[in-house]
Order: C-alpha cells, then structure tokens, then sequence
C-alpha cells in the first residue's frame, strides 16, 4: 500500500470524490411550551392596564362626519355653471327620464322640439343635484335618479311638448318647473289644457267690458221712460188746446218698466 500511494499518479493524491454523502444531526428542540409560574399569574394579572372609562358613554356622542374634500376642476365649475344659467333663463324647465333610443330618433326629436324654441339639455345627476341641493328648486333632487335630461324653453310652451312627447314612448315626462312653480306630470297636462295668454286675457276684457255697458243701460232706462211720458202729456196738452183728438203714443216695451 505504501508502494501504491508514493509511486502512484501524481493527480490520484489531492483526489476527492465528485458526489459526498454528509450525514447532518436534527437540531435537538430546546423550548417547550410550559405554563407560566401561578405567582407569576397572580402577578401579571395585578399589573395589567386598565383604561380609565371616559366621563360620557361612547354610544352618547355624536359620530364626528369625516370631511371628505373632493377635487374640485376646472370642468365641473363649467357645467355647474352652465345649469344655473338654464334654471335662471328659462320659464319652462321639463325634467324626464331618457331611455336608450336610435340616435336618429333623437335628431328627429330634438328637430320637432326646436320648432317650438324648446331645447334638449343633456345632463350629470351629480351636477345637477349639486346646484340643486344650494339653490329653491330643491324639491326637484327626487326626481334626478336614473338618466335624465332637461327640455327648457324660454316661453311656456307644455301643450308642443306634450304633443312631441307623445310619439316617443323612450322619452317619460317626471315632472316641470314653470314660472317658479314645481309641477308634476298631471299639472303640465292640467296647464296644457288652459287657454292661452291672450285668449285669456281676451276673454276678461269682453267680461268687464260687459258690466258696463249693462250699468249704462240700466241708469238711461228710467230718463227716457221719464221723457217718453212727458212728451206725451205735453202732446195731449196740445191736442187739447187745438180740439183735435190725440194720438194714441207708441207702446212702451215690457222691459222700460
């Protein structure tokens, strides 16, 4: 052996096998779980921290609202703008409830409402309900729920909506505000069906101008029953005179009387 390993290969002496098999040992567990001393219990138990109660029950206070402060932009201050102007340019503002529809249905619907001089106004329920809540159409924010748009006009003109509206079923009428007035549904139909204007007024000029022609009538009716006896008399006066017969007088009318 000793032969075989000094006359050997010179690269057999620093040899070392390619794959080694290295036994490891486990790793003994030193902490096992122990229960805690009693006194030490007794000890930890005595020492613990007790908050002090507060003076006022919690469930007593008021919930402090947190602020949550919303950017605002540029373009909302635009559109809430552009709202404010309808509300306050425009007598008639019709709020209704717009189904999806063929956009030539609305070409041809915003075309027959123009005629009119009534718009179409597309708008976000989170910016109308903005100016809304701030301003004394508040009793219109129910209303702006689901997709909604606005028909404004600045001239009362329900009975034309109303007859447009009636051939589109995807466009439903909520309710309007005229003149300042919160209508519903049934009040623009109830204001469509009134006479307009003119009409109106028409009709209260020939009312009053019949009280007078009546009272008229009645104070000349007596003077001229009165002249009316008097010529007569005076006619038979003279026909006495004159030894002629008198005339008989024309018959008054049932109504002198």
């Amino acid at each position: 052996m000793a032969a075989l390993s000094s006359g050997g290969a010179p690269w057999r002496r620093g040899w070392l096998p390619a794959l080694q098999f290295v036994r490891r040992g486990s790793k003994a567990v030193t902490r096992h779980w122990k229960a805690m001393h009693f006194q030490r219990q007794k000890l930890m138990a005595v020492t613990e921290y007790l908050a002090p109660r507060p003076a006022v029950p919690p469930r007593c206070l008021t919930p402090r609202k947190e602020r949550v402060e919303e950017e605002d932009n540029g373009y909302a201050r635009l559109l809430r703008r552009q709202v404010e102007e309808v509300f306050r340019d425009n007598r008639m503002i019709a709020v209704c409830q717009y189904n999806s529809m063929p956009g030539e249905d609305v070409v041809l619907m915003r075309h027959y409402l123009r005629k009119h001089n009534i718009e179409v106004k597309f708008v976000l329920n989170e910016i109308v309900r903005a100016v809304l809540s701030q301003s004394k159409y508040k009793n219109l924010l129910p209303l702006f729920v689901a997709r909604n748009i606005l028909l404004v006009s600045p001239e009362l003109k329900a009975k034309e909506m109303l007859r447009v509206l009636k051939g589109v079923p995807q466009i439903n009428l909520l309710g309007a505000c005229i003149d300042n007035t919160i209508l519903s549904r049934q009040g623009v139909e109830n204001l469509a069906k009134l006479p307009s204007l003119e009409v109106s007024q028409g009709q209260t000029v020939g009312a009053l101008a019949v009280l007078p022609s009546q009272t008229s009538s009645l104070l000349q009716r007596g003077s001229a029953y009165l002249t009316a006896l008097l010529d007569e008399h005076i006619r038979r006066l003279q026909a006495r005179e004159t030894g002629s017969p008198a005339e008989p007088a024309p018959a008054q009318s049932s109504g002198a009387h």
